[in-house]
């Protein structure tokens, strides 16, 4: 691990109590690929012993919510659907309050185009019609794809570019990643000279919105937790919510020091263990 510095040392600890509400990043916070980490099982399980509302959060659309509660299941945490919040619900709700009647093309995988044609939206990859252009984590990007948002954006001038997320890449087990979101988006940006007007993941504020008027979670009562300082604990500052960085994914105490002190994470961690109180009950709050 990184060596501690002084200001990392001040801050490196576990909550002394426990809150409401937790809101967890999954992908190096929870699990890494199809691996639990240490201690997130337990943590869990404690956390609904003692009623408090356990909600997951991805910026990852590559799978349905219903896939991630099946794969924190299948890992030993239950979940049900209703816990998980994903970047595909956050951009169907934005596309259904802001462009309803539009029509749609998706440079991103099935799970993504299936929630936006579930929602009764239209897809389109005709760039005479398109109005708007969906760039998200798609593993299957190629010149086609680049090409019909070129033309929806910069020949036909009718569309606007959004994005899922700002991720630069997807961790993935033994330090390796898979190029995100924001790969893709950069390449629409730099061929057509615009930029995405709206993004729907982690940090904006748009993803805690919605978080909150799907579960009626109160910011003032809770924890966002996350391995990344630059959209987890972002999002979680924003919203005003306390926040946890756990040191099991991308951000580092470096990081920590390097960041300014408005964008630090109330807490950090080792690991998600670290975050329930030594001596909790059932009585604590």
């Amino acid at each position: 691990m990184t060596p501690t510095s002084t200001l990392t040392q001040s801050i490196l600890h576990r909550p002394t109590q426990l809150f409401e509400s937790y809101v967890f990043d999954l992908d190096g916070t929870l699990y890494l690929g199809d691996e639990l980490l240490p201690g997130a099982a337990h943590l869990i399980e404690a956390l609904r012993d003692h009623g408090r509302r356990v909600v997951f959060c991805s910026n990852n659309p590559t799978r349905a919510p219903q896939q991630y509660a099946d794969k924190l299941t299948s890992l030993g945490i239950p979940a049900q659907v209703s816990d998980v919040i994903t970047t595909s619900m956050t951009t169907v709700r934005w596309l259904a309050e802001n462009a309803s009647k539009s029509k749609i093309f998706v440079i991103g995988e099935q799970p993504l185009k299936d929630s936006i044609s579930a929602a009764g939206l239209e897809l389109s990859e005709d760039p005479r019609e398109i109005d708007v252009v969906v760039a998200s984590y798609d593993r299957g990007f190629d010149y086609r794809k680049l090409k019909i948002a070129f033309e929806a954006l910069s020949v036909y001038r009718r569309a606007i570019l959004v994005s899922t997320n700002p991720d630069r890449f997807c961790p993935l087990p033994g330090g390796f990643g898979d190029p995100d979101a924001a790969a893709v988006t950069a390449a629409i940006e730099a061929s057509t000279g615009l930029v995405a007007v709206a993004q729907m993941g982690k940090p904006s504020s748009f993803m805690f919105e919605t978080i909150s008027a799907l579960t009626g979670i109160d910011p003032a009562t809770t924890l966002v937790v996350g391995d990344r300082l630059t959209t987890d604990i972002a999002m979680g500052v924003d919203a005003g919510t306390s926040t946890a960085l756990v040191l099991t994914g991308e951000s580092t105490l470096d990081d920590v020091d390097r960041a300014e002190p408005e964008g630090r994470p109330t807490y950090i961690v080792e690991s998600v263990d670290d975050l329930l109180p030594v001596r909790s009950t059932r009585s604590a709050g």
